[in-house]
This record gives structure tokens, sequence and C-alpha cells, in this order.
């Protein structure tokens, strides 16, 4: 997929911004604080339908206004696809086709995107809270019913929790309502459980290509999804849903006194194993990288996969993290294969040398000057 031209109204610093992309790699250079993190925060939001550096809406509209329009031309297999995305202080409203859609969940999946930042290189080494959203994020692209299922366990997580709560406190006595909410979580929680686990799975059929090929044939990645319930290829939704359940059950007076849930999704993780060993505890800052831009890079397989189209890869000042080595191995996996959107303050001799033909566009005080292509 393509997205062939983007218009920002009153979105953070820019108030009213037409820009037409190139199918390739279009690169948006200025120095720090100029817009261009704004521009791929645009399109990433266009995509998911939320900002990945705020849960502030009113965070995104011009500081003038009280709303903020972020539209655009997709270009897929089926055909041209005019998306539409409003913020306001009070809530989202999107479009498809110039149609307002009902339900968030609709219009995730319209247009895909892959966000690669510096932090995503904590991605390893960081709290397990970033590899389940890691997760979340990119399985509820390819999969609608994966949206679907991770919005219906948070909700009911979130009434279950304070259930536990008024229980431990006195305030509330009956056990049965828990009961029905455990069992409501605990098929929830399967649901999400198994497509983790199957999506892992694949991802890391494409990761560990990539990854063997950046180490040069010395180490084979493996991705361990970790969970408290016991899974192999043959577990069913159904048993997954009976063994939460009665974890739930077993523990329940423990859940009351912790007023708190104690297990399912909101607790599962996932072990980066490079030669046998967990890479995060024992792998090297070079070896934490590879992993991290292996598993970003295999997404764009991934998704190609899983939803027969390619996503858009956006690359925030990512390159500067990386090493020549790192930077040759990014910027020729995607190359003639993706449309990627790349921000930097300014391309160094690697890129200028890998990146075939791409658009330059100047961003300074939220105004572009005319792509051109160099």
């Amino acid at each position: 997929m393509i997205l062939s031209e983007l218009h920002l109204h009153n979105f953070r610093n820019y108030e009213d911004l037409t820009v037409h992309f190139a199918p390739g790699v279009n690169v948006l250079i200025g120095h720090n604080a100029q817009g261009k993190t704004n521009m791929l925060e645009a399109i990433y939001a266009l995509s998911l339908t939320r900002s990945h550096r705020t849960h502030n809406n009113r965070e995104l509209i011009n500081w003038q206004h009280k709303s903020a329009t972020i539209s655009g031309i997709v270009q897929k297999t089926s055909g041209r696809v005019p998306l539409e995305l409003e913020f306001t202080s009070k809530g989202k409203r999107a479009k498809v086709n110039h149609l307002e859609q009902a339900r968030l969940s609709t219009y995730v999946g319209q247009l895909n995107a892959i966000l690669f930042a510096p932090e995503d290189l904590s991605l390893v080494k960081g709290a397990p809270a970033l590899r389940r959203h890691f997760m979340d994020m990119e399985f509820s692209q390819m999969s609608s019913k994966y949206l679907y299922n991770a919005g219906q366990y948070r909700t009911l997580l979130r009434q279950r929790n304070k259930y536990l709560k008024q229980l431990k406190y006195g305030q509330q006595h009956d056990k049965v309502l828990l009961g029905v909410l455990s069992d409501q979580l605990a098929a929830y929680g399967a649901e999400v459980i198994i497509a983790r686990y199957q999506f892992l799975q694949h991802l890391e059929k494409w990761a560990s290509q990539l990854h063997e090929k950046i180490s040069l044939n010395a180490e084979q990645l493996r991705l361990d999804y970790v969970t408290q319930l016991k899974l192999s290829e043959e577990t069913t939704v159904e048993q997954a849903y009976q063994d939460l359940l009665e974890l739930y059950q077993s523990h329940v007076d423990w859940e009351i006194e912790k007023g708190t849930t104690m297990y399912g999704p909101q607790r599962d993780d996932i072990h980066f194993m490079v030669n046998g060993k967990n890479v995060q505890s024992f792998g090297s800052q070079g070896q934490q990288r590879t992993t991290a831009l292996s598993v970003k890079l295999a997404e764009i397989d991934l998704m190609k996969e899983q939803t027969g189209e390619y996503p858009l890869l956006l690359l925030d000042d990512v390159l500067s993290e990386l090493d020549t080595i790192r930077q040759t191995h990014l910027l020729t996996a995607f190359q003639d294969k993706v449309q990627t959107f790349l921000t930097t303050t300014s391309l160094n001799d690697v890129a200028r040398q890998l990146i075939h033909q791409p658009k330059i566009f100047e961003i300074e005080h939220g105004t572009l000057s005319k792509g051109e292509t160099q």
C-alpha cells in the first residue's frame, strides 16, 4: 500500500499542509523541533487512530484551535481509499471513503504502518510492558479479531480489578459477580493468548532469517512467548479458556487479598533467545540492537503475509542510533519493497549510497520545501 497524499489541518505545528509522497523512500530533513517527528506521528495516527507519543488528544491540536484533522489517500491493490481522522477535546472521528465509522475498530487496518524509532531499540532490554504494547499495536493491524478481543479484555480487566479492590476493602461481598467477570475475562484472555502465540511463531520465522543474515550466520534467534499457561501448537482457544478460568477460580482469595488480577495476558512477556541464551539478560548491547532490528524488520514481511499488503515503514531518526553494518542492513531490507518515511538531520554517506532516488523534503518551522528526487 502507498500513502500518495497527506493533508494536515491544525495538527501540532502544521496549520494547513498538503504533501504528495513518492512510492519509494521519502526523506524528511531538518533540525530538531522543526516538525519531522510530527509528520511521522500524523501518518502513524492516520493508521492506528492514536499517537505513539501521547494519550492526550489535546496535545495533537494546534494550541490556537479546537480540532485537528489528518486526511490522506491510500493506494491499495483493491483501489484508492480516502481516509480522514479528526481529533477534538471530546474524542475522535474516523472516516473511510468519506463515511464515518461507528467504531474505530472498523477503521484500523485500512492503512498499516510500522514505526521504528530509537526507543524501539529498548524493545529487548526494556520492561515487559513495552513488549506487550508491541504485540498489541502490531497484531491489531493484522487482525480485526485480535483488536476486538484485546479491547474487550482490557475493559473487563478494569472492571474485575475494580471489583477485586471493592471485595478487598469490604465494599462488596458478592463473589458470584466476580465469577461472572472471571468467566468473561478468561474467554477473551484465551483468544488474546492464542493469537499472540500464533503471531509470534510467524514473526520468529521472518526475524530469525534476518538475524542470521545480520550476524553473518553466527547467531540463531528464537522468540519465546512467556505466559502463565502451558501452550503448544495443539492448544485450542477452549483449552486456554478452561486453564485460565481454573487459575482465576483456584486463586480467588489471593487475588482478593492483592486487589488485582494476577493471571492473564497482561502478565505475559517475550523472551528473545540468541544461541539459546536470553539476550535481554546475557546479550551484549550489539546483540540486543541486532535482535530489535531483526524483529522490527520482520514485521514488514509478516504484515504482507497476514494482510496481502506491505505496510508503510516509518523511520524516526533511527539511523543515528545504528552503526554502519546495521544501517546497511536496514536500508537494504526495505529498498524497493515498501514505501518509507525517514526523518534525519542529515543523510550520511552510507544512506546516500544505499537509498535509490529518495524524494527529499526539507522541514523548517512546520513548513515543507517542495520534495525533490535525488
